[in-house]
């Protein structure tokens, strides 16, 4: 029933002007906020479950009561381009463009661009590192033969517990 219900929720966000490039991955449930039409994601990327796009800035509803601010409404768009990854439960602020080939590390806050080949993390996102020092980071700290499929299981099991 979840996997339908999200299915519908992007098929929706698609329909109101979400775009996404090809090969791109939509995982879990991203909240494509109430403006999907000012989102873009690029090609080969990675959306994980709990982002949200932020493309509106409600708290200028505080103020609208007042003659001088009555119009006042702020938007902006977010532009993700080829190649990137998003991690889980982060936040995308309006106005911002994260570059080609960047990750974006699990829950952090982006509220400025972000440039290519860049890994950002925090909040506010930081910069971490560049991608090839992400690269080799992740290559000497990866785990040797883990299997995929049914194997990978009993392959983690004994990698870390050693039973």
């Amino acid at each position: 029933m979840i996997k339908y219900y999200q299915k519908y929720l992007l098929k929706k966000a698609i329909k109101e002007g979400l775009q996404v490039g090809e090969r791109t991955r939509i995982l879990g449930m991203p909240n494509f906020g109430s403006e999907p039409y000012l989102i873009r994601i690029g090609r080969h990327c990675t959306i994980t479950s709990g982002v949200k796009f932020i493309t509106h800035d409600g708290a200028t509803w505080l103020f609208r009561d007042e003659v001088e601010f009555k119009e006042v409404k702020r938007y902006g768009s977010i532009k993700i381009e080829d190649n990137c990854f998003i991690g889980v439960n982060s936040i995308l602020m309006p106005n911002i463009t994260i570059g080609e080939n960047s990750v974006v590390a699990a829950g952090s806050l982006v509220n400025k661009d972000i440039p290519p080949n860049s890994v950002y993390g925090g909040v506010p996102a930081k910069f971490l590192m560049n991608l090839e020092q992400y690269k080799k980071t992740t290559k000497q700290k990866s785990i040797p033969n883990i299997p995929n499929g049914e194997k990978k299981k009993a392959a983690l099991i004994e990698y870390f517990w050693g039973e």
